[in-house]
This record gives C-alpha cells, structure tokens and sequence, in this order.
C-alpha cells in the first residue's frame, strides 16, 4: 500500500466520521428538545471538522461546551 493509498484512507476516514458525527449532533439534539432541554450544539464546518478529527471524544466536547456555557 502507497503512501497515497494510506493519506487518501486517512481523509475517507475522517469524512465518514465527520458525517456521522454530524447525524449523531443532528439526533441528540432532537432528543434533548424533545425533553424540553434547551442545550443543542450547532451544526457548522467547526463541529463537523471537530468531530471528524476527534471523534467520539470531540462530540463529548462539544456538548461539555455546551453545558459549560449554560452555568
């Protein structure tokens, strides 16, 4: 496997954890105005690069953000 190969493995791996990332923003969210709680992280090219990079780690951050911001 060429050093391009793994590069180019590298970026799909970040956009598909990017992408579903963002789906799991978009579903808590919804779940947590659907319990009438007024925390939501906005879905932007900040999140959706945070969480690609980060991964799960980085979607707890954000919503630590998140909670940080609202004491």
């Amino acid at each position: 496997m060429g050093v391009a190969a793994k590069c180019l493995e590298g970026l799909l791996n970040i956009f598909l954890r990017s992408i579903l990332g963002t789906i799991a923003i978009f579903l808590i969210n919804g779940g947590l105005a659907a319990l009438g709680l007024t925390l939501s992280v906005g879905i932007n090219l900040v999140t959706f690069a945070v969480v690609g990079i980060l991964g799960f780690p980085g979607l707890l951050a954000l919503y630590s953000l998140g909670i940080y911001r609202m004491l």
